[in-house]
């Protein structure tokens, strides 16, 4: 029974370590351009910083907005 308390113990904190070493931050801007039909399109992406590698990488598919700047021609 002390073994399995033990374990308890020290396996929750351990545990928790672990998986709180990542870290999602975002969205930010990673492409700004013009369709060619007055529409600007900014392209976001977020990131994923991991702790315990010490990696940075992109978190996911990007997401686009579009900016009418021209009226649409009627």
């Amino acid at each position: 029974m002390k073994n399995m308390l033990l374990l308890i113990y020290a396996g929750v904190p351990l545990a928790g370590t672990l998986t709180g070493c990542t870290t999602e931050a975002g969205p930010f801007v990673t492409n700004i351009y013009s369709d060619g039909k007055g529409d600007i399109v900014v392209e976001k992406h977020t990131v994923v910083v991991n702790g315990f590698t010490g990696t940075v990488s992109e978190g996911g598919i990007a997401k686009q907005e579009v900016i009418r700047v021209v009226p649409a021609q009627q």
